[in-house]
């Protein structure tokens, strides 16, 4: 254990790859909402939830004891775009907590200030856009999906401008590292080779330590953890929205939540980020630019993998095409779960996307349907065209039973596979508009309700109904 409660995060590695950088405190914060789940997980020493210690550590007025926040620099691939020096803008990471397990989680404090790649922006963060990162954090955990999590939300009165004026606020985000592929990425561009393997070196002794001296294993590793992670994107409906390398996660967890979406009516071009106008980062095409993004680290890490660049690139190339064998293989049997099947057989592809393309002719709701699957009843009340459903639900009952599988063991299966509840933009939408008015009762109860996603609840029942005609006009930006 350490001497101290925390200690500085990047502390082995210090300067140049962090910079030490004080937060600018902001006034009258409240806390808005913690979360108790992962309170009681971390035990924080000296920051009980809703204590005094921790609306001041939110407010960015009181530094974790043992530990100097710090801001890390990186490039990153932007709309495909390369920028050469990117950083964390509005965040901090303010300090490491090791738990009693020996388990160490990074603290950052988003929102709390300007810190030399902050690019002569304000530093800050608003309440819309914080309230949507805190409650996707603890969402998508609670969903099983691999994510940076969220110990608290803080709303100020400060005013923000953005497209309009809002008020600024903060977010305690948890995570064992923020390492992400555009920390590689700047060191590489620069030429800086010994830089950017001490950093690689660094992050395989911390997180890796199976891979010691082994680049190629390691980066191996990265590039299945992210197609798993997106293969749990694409299953539950979710679009992240802005899959820049500098959004990409070396742990292969959802990272940076900005213009996020779950699909209501089931389209595969949806785009949930407005300002993404030419669809990069769409719903079908997620596999694809993660599959992109890793080809970028990979080119960062050419020489790590042979000082002849011949070898290098050969051995890039073979490591790439883990991805697309690594992707079919897991969303194979992500997708089959969800249907209840057991086992593979050849024509399931078929039968799934026989389902999805019912979904998408009638734009149809994506979670509501697919809970609804081993109903036939239910599900003849959400779709329309009920000759084609009653075709297709055919097949799938013959398919299904062929297995002779215990039908309660089945469906419990399956309903782990699709959840009742996901944060829609219309709910975030509603507790951000209270919020805004200092009544967070909206936020708790949503939070209450996404913390068991796959269990039916009758007094959340509303929380998983049909959105409304309105939540079609919702847009959301990288703003958002």
């Amino acid at each position: 254990m350490t001497a101290t409660p925390y200690e500085t995060a990047w502390g082995a590695l210090g300067e140049p790859w962090a910079v030490a950088v004080e937060t600018t405190p902001l006034p009258d914060l409240k806390l808005a909402h913690v979360s108790e789940t992962l309170a009681a997980t971390l035990s924080l020493p000296g920051l009980a939830a809703g204590s005094p210690a921790l609306r001041a550590v939110m407010a960015g007025a009181q530094p974790l004891p043992g530990a100097q926040p710090v801001a890390t620099v990186y490039a990153g691939h932007q709309f495909g775009q390369f920028v050469p020096q990117l950083g964390d803008g509005r965040a901090h990471l303010i300090g490491v907590h090791t738990d009693a397990a020996g388990a160490r989680h990074e603290l950052q404090l988003k929102g709390s200030g300007p810190t030399p790649f902050s690019r002569f922006a304000d530093g800050r963060a608003v309440l819309r856009s914080s309230l949507r990162e805190y409650v996707a954090s603890e969402a998508l955990h609670a969903l099983g999906v691999p994510t940076t999590r969220a110990l608290a939300l803080g709303v100020s009165s400060e005013p923000v401008r953005r497209e309009r004026m809002e008020r600024a606020a903060t977010v305690l985000r948890v995570a064992p590292s923020f390492l992400r592929f555009g920390h590689f990425e700047y060191w590489a561009y620069r030429g800086q080779l010994q830089q950017l393997r001490q950093l690689a070196d660094w992050a395989i002794a911390n997180w890796f330590p199976q891979f010691e001296g082994r680049y190629a294993d390691w980066l191996g590793d990265i590039i299945d953890r992210t197609a798993d992670l997106i293969v749990h994107w694409q299953t539950l409906g979710f679009c992240h929205g802005v899959m820049n390398t500098d959004n990409m996660s070396l742990l292969g967890l959802t990272l940076d939540y900005g213009p996020y979406g779950f699909l209501d009516a089931y389209d595969p071009g949806h785009i949930c980020n407005h300002s993404d106008e030419a669809g990069r980062y769409a719903y079908d095409q997620q596999p694809h630019v993660a599959h992109w993004n890793c080809a970028r680290l990979l080119e960062a890490c050419l020489s790590l993998l042979d000082p002849d660049q011949d070898r290098a690139l050969t051995t890039a190339r073979a490591l790439l095409e883990r991805f697309p064998t690594r992707f079919r293989a897991t969303a194979g049997r992500a997708w089959r779960t969800k249907f209840g099947l057991g086992e593979h057989r050849d024509d399931d592809d078929t039968l799934m996307n026989g389902f999805l393309d019912l979904l998408a002719r009638g734009r149809h709701d994506f979670t509501t349907c697919f809970r609804a699957l081993p109903d036939p009843d239910r599900l003849h009340d959400l779709i329309l065209d009920q000759a084609a459903l009653d075709t297709w639900y055919r097949q799938y009952r013959d398919r299904r039973d062929d297995e002779r599988a215990d039908t309660v063991a089945r469906e419990a299966l399956q309903r782990s596979a699709n959840p009742a509840r996901v944060p829609r933009n219309h709910l975030l939408q509603l507790a951000i508009t209270a919020a805004e008015q200092d009544d967070f009762a909206p936020l708790s109860r949503l939070m209450d309700a996404l913390s068991a996603p796959y269990q039916d609840a009758d007094e959340f029942a509303d929380l998983a109904d049909l959105p409304p005609a309105w939540a079609a006009a919702l847009s959301v930006s990288c703003s958002s």
